[in-house]
């Protein structure tokens, strides 16, 4: 069994079935894409994993355990986080607390919610994050506003937030998008760095076919709410079944 598990899952708004009987299994380690054209059913998946949505058919299971009927911030504290489209930052804060606060929640009066399962001190707090922040490359801005930062620096800051949990899985919606080339390839670079270095699972929704190509050990591709196909990055490309989903679409993701 995979780290990630979706069996049967459907999923219907009025006349629209935005999911059919979707089956993908995500492999502990590994980066899995999940493409499709526009419509697919993509981002309706995505929020069936993280509590936004209820599926009304089917299940999802993180390491065995089953995620429906959880709220988000129930699923972020078995080891699963997300990075938005948009990067969620607080904008008002410095790069360092941004950081912090993740570790920082507090519930009934002790530090419960972080990664070392014990009350910390802030300076433990303080110099976990000041790692965080090495391993995505922000080190020598800590003290900087995060408003005044680049996209793809937002990126590196809200990767070094959801790591600050210790996440198991990470889920990542269009990580590159609005960046340019040169921080689309830093960014793929980061992602595969961080995939190894922090021991987590990343499972990517992306239509740069050229960031799904370079980072994903397997892809799921969607078409019209279900999956049509599961294998090998070398063998998606040629697939006619991939073909003839992506037929006419004017987007290429």
């Amino acid at each position: 069994m995979g780290i990630l598990e979706v069996q049967n899952v459907s999923k219907r708004f009025g006349g629209l079935q935005a999911l059919d009987d979707v089956n993908l299994s995500v492999e502990e380690g590994t980066i899995h894409a999940i493409i499709g054209p526009n419509g697919a059913g993509k981002s309706t998946l995505l929020n069936c994993f993280v509590g936004r949505l209820l599926p009304d058919a089917g299940t999802v299971l993180f390491q065995g355990n089953s995620l429906l009927g959880k709220k988000p911030h129930e699923i972020n504290q078995m080891g699963v986080s997300r990075v938005f489209q948009t990067p969620e930052i607080f904008t008002d804060l410095t790069i360092l607390e941004n950081v912090m606060i993740p570790t920082f929640a507090k519930r009934d009066g002790a530090f419960k919610f972080n990664p070392f399962g014990r009350v910390l001190k802030e300076v433990e707090i303080k110099e976990h994050a000041e790692k965080l922040l090495h391993d995505v490359g922000l080190q020598d801005s800590l003290t900087e506003p995060a408003s005044a930062m680049s996209r793809g620096n937002k990126r590196r800051l809200e990767l070094a937030m959801c790591l600050s949990q210790e996440p198991k899985l990470l889920l990542l919606d269009e990580p590159t998008a609005g960046m340019a080339r040169a921080d689309t390839n830093a960014t793929i670079d980061l992602l595969k760095e961080i995939g190894k270095s922090h021991d987590v699972t990343l499972v990517i929704i992306e239509h740069d076919m050229h960031v799904v190509f370079s980072l994903a050990d397997k892809i799921s591709v969607l078409a019209q709410g279900t999956v049509i196909v599961e294998d090998l990055p070398e063998n998606i490309k040629g697939n006619p079944k991939v073909k003839e989903a992506y037929l006419g679409e004017t987007d290429d993701g």
